[in-house]
């Protein structure tokens, strides 16, 4: 029997790509997709790429007919949607948002669920048992890919630093002054310098495999004049030799069928699209060098987020997302 899924917020860029990944999954079926501001219209009128895969529609209500569920609303509504729709206890949950990332948060007195940080590359064990699933942050995963080989031995001494670049689509669908095509196009900027949100989240993951970590983080998002990606550029003091991290990084992730070493540099058109990540190491003097790339909408949402529900029941981790890049 196929898993029954339902997906909450269908109308947005997660929601669009979790409906592209599971109209192809060969062990589901989308029970339903809930949009109150689309209840009653095609799925293929809103998300014109699905013409001709489903003849679905958005619906106002919430079916409980399901096994899984998944969240793919703003942060700080997966709170209120659960706070206002009760949803059986047999129901697995899969959250999209920011609100049960940190620990603090994800024991949720609202519901009575408790959640598992969705990192397969940290947690895999853990989300195979689990009930409740908080997906990490798009530019969490991509800079936590880049730096758990090193925390893992407790090789993270001194500052880090990370400067990274997304996508429009990191902002999501609503509209805003740094969403416009005529301010994005040919622009780059800086936001949120050393303060991001996804700092947290990267934080308490690092200290999961490296208890003694006490240094910084140093975090400089910027806004790229491209749609899809995450690249991230993290440098650090090493006394690593350059095949040693190399071996360290093939190692730790000998295992996991999405992230891959490149010993080769690497590029954005290498990952969008695709539920992979890609790492490269460079040593310069005695800095240690890492660039890691994922698309911030599947391997950053909504192919982790499928990612994890394999997981959950029982399935091929890489089953539905086995995706080329968008290569040309």
């Amino acid at each position: 029997m196929k898993i029954k899924a339902g997906i909450i917020g269908g109308a947005g860029y997660t929601g669009g790509e979790m409906l592209r990944i599971l109209v192809n999954h060969p062990d589901v079926e989308i029970a339903f997709v809930n949009s109150t501001s689309n209840a009653g219209n095609l799925i293929s009128d809103v998300h014109t790429d699905l013409i001709g895969d489903t003849d679905l529609k958005f619906v106002g209500d919430i079916p409980q007919d399901i096994d899984v569920l998944f969240l793919c609303v703003g942060h700080g509504d997966a709170q209120k949607f659960l706070t206002a729709n009760p949803i059986n206890d047999n129901i697995k949950i899969i959250d999209l948002s920011q609100d049960f990332r940190l620990i603090a948060n994800r024991n949720s007195e609202i519901s009575n669920r408790k959640f598992v940080y969705g990192l397969p590359e940290l947690n895999r064990d853990a989300i195979k048992s689990a009930n409740n699933i908080a997906n990490p942050g798009c530019f969490a995963t991509c800079i936590q890919l880049g730096l758990l080989p090193l925390a893992a031995k407790g090789l993270i001494k001194g500052e880090v630093h990370i400067n990274a670049t997304t996508g429009s689509t990191g902002a999501g669908q609503s509209l805003s002054t740094t969403s416009h095509f005529s301010w994005r196009n040919n622009n780059l900027s800086i936001y949120k310098a050393f303060e991001h949100q996804h700092l947290n989240e990267i934080g308490e993951s690092l200290l999961q495999l490296q208890p003694s970590l006490t240094d910084a983080l140093s975090f400089i998002p910027q806004r790229g004049a491209f749609t899809r990606g995450i690249l991230a550029a993290t440098y650090l003091e090493s006394d690593l030799t350059l095949e040693e991290a190399q071996n360290r990084y093939e190692e730790y992730y000998r295992t996991h069928p999405f992230t891959h070493v490149n010993r080769k540099n690497i590029d954005l058109k290498q990952v969008v699209n695709t539920n992979k990540a890609l790492v490269h190491v460079e040593k310069h003097g005695n800095k240690l060098f890492i660039i890691s790339i994922i698309d911030n909408l599947l391997k950053g949402a909504s192919g982790q987020a499928v990612q994890n529900m394999n997981l959950m029941f029982g399935l091929e981790e890489t089953a539905g997302l086995k995706l080329k890049a968008a290569y040309f």
